[in-house]
């Protein structure tokens, strides 16, 4: 069992973020265990003959054969919505004893260190700068263009059901959603873990005005945190919504609809049951961010979308309005 203990004001200091570097590393799961990550094997076929450009071997190595990632490589934002850039900037800067100390953590046993990591070890700090060239160059080649902004999406649109929920039942029934394995218990935080591939130990961790990040994540089938119990407090959890990664855009079969809209708009409308940006459409769509962006500003002067900025990003939802034509 792991226990998140709080005190007297810690959980007014608990928050949400999420982290394109951690989606990032532990997309790699996805390479041990495809069986695991249904929803991403469309995704993964995408990208087989572009990872065989990348340092593969170094690549593989960065998840233990029980999915543990070193912490190091998941470093706990500092703020609600981190650029790649910056965190992966963070991981270069980590003290080469972290790294040692880390992958023999992940690992469990010196034996069962892969090769390459036991001769990288040798030298930390050239094996660090291998190894965060080598995620780097598969954020951009892989991740960053046709994957992110889907996921992005998913995320954001967590953050906002979360909010709500904390909002209209509490911290208890926030919990409890996230994995029903979490008990709260009004000042202490319980897991229990009994879906995982390896046994993972118990830990007591105090929050101590350190604030716990609550932290969603396309890649986990219930909740999780660091291995090592002394880092900043971090609690992850699945996202809603990440089914929605192999789906492909629903057809429009409301006649009238598309009668009244025409195809593309209508087919936009069908799509904004959940929120996304103008990039994430164009995606899902396979058309250019300039048509969406014009059919998008003639649904919203209409009454039928919403929008949100966040940072650069504007998200479109239907309203209650455009609900109602959708059914």
């Amino acid at each position: 069992m792991i226990e998140f203990r709080f005190a007297v004001g810690d959980l007014a200091t608990t928050s949400f973020a999420y982290s394109p570097l951690q989606e990032a590393v532990f997309s790699l799961r996805c390479l041990h265990d495809p069986a695991r990550y249904p929803h991403h094997r469309p995704w993964l076929r995408r990208i087989r003959p572009r990872l065989e450009t990348l340092d593969h071997e170094m690549l593989t190595v960065l998840i233990a054969p029980w999915l543990w990632v070193p912490d190091f490589l998941t470093p706990r934002p500092a703020r609600a919505r981190p650029a790649f850039a910056d965190e992966l900037d963070e991981v270069r800067r980590t003290p080469p004893d972290v790294v040692t100390a880390d992958f023999r953590a992940t690992y469990r046993t010196d034996d069962a260190l892969p090769p390459v990591v036991a001769r990288g070890l040798a030298d930390p700090a050239a094996f660090l700068a291998r190894l965060t060239d080598a995620v780097g160059a598969y954020w951009h080649t892989c991740l960053h263009d046709s994957w992110w902004p889907r996921v992005q999406s998913i995320l954001e649109a967590d953050l906002a059901h979360q909010a709500r929920a904390l909002a209209e039942q509490g911290a208890a029934a926030l919990f409890a959603g996230l994995d029903s394995r979490l008990v709260w218990t009004g000042d202490q935080l319980r897991l229990t873990r009994t879906r995982d591939t390896a046994p993972w130990p118990p830990a007591d961790i105090r929050i101590a005005g350190r604030g716990l990040v609550l932290m969603p994540t396309v890649f986990a089938r219930g909740a999780q945190t660091v291995i090592d119990p002394s880092r900043p407090p971090v609690l992850i959890y699945p996202a809603r919504g990440r089914a929605t990664l192999s789906e492909a855009p629903p057809p429009v079969t409301d006649r009238a609809l598309i009668r009244l809209l025409g195809r593309p708009r209508a087919r936009l409308l069908s799509l904004l049951a959940e929120p996304a940006s103008t990039t994430e459409l164009a995606h899902r769509l396979n058309v250019t961010p300039g048509a969406v962006s014009q059919h998008l500003a003639v649904l919203y002067d209409a009454g039928l979308l919403s929008r949100t900025r966040s940072g650069r990003t504007v998200r479109y939802a239907r309203t209650a309005l455009g609900d109602e034509l959708c059914r």
